[in-house]
């Protein structure tokens, strides 16, 4: 069974910084595309950013420039490093993955709130 677990969401400052992991299990991690996204309240759930098996990333234009995906294939963890944080960046964040088989799966999120 597959499982995606995140962690290191939290409260932040107006330009500050944060790291958000996410640990997958139950399949071969290296073969999945792995992406965030991002759901605020009252609004629909949105890709933020994603990494191909090949290390070939995408960003939304809203968060270009200030997140960094990364993975660490040792580890089966998939990061979101963002940086000079914005109010209207505050969100649920889940964790997703596609395999290659097509399957896609959802962590359980993690809050990100930044404050003005």
């Amino acid at each position: 069974q597959v499982q995606l677990v995140e962690s290191g969401g939290g409260l932040v400052q107006a330009g500050g910084s944060l790291r958000v992991s996410c640990v997958v299990s139950g399949t071969i991690f290296r073969l999945v595309t792995m992406g965030w996204y991002r759901q605020a309240p009252g609004k629909q759930r949105e890709p933020v950013a994603t990494i191909s098996t090949s290390n070939s990333t995408n960003y939304a234009d809203s968060v270009k420039g200030r997140f960094t995906i990364s993975r660490d294939n040792a580890k089966n963890t998939v990061y979101l490093h963002m940086n000079r944080l914005k109010p209207e960046d505050t969100a649920v964040y889940y964790c997703n993955a596609v395999t290659p088989w097509r399957n896609e799966y959802w962590g359980q999120g993690t809050q990100v709130t930044v404050s003005s």
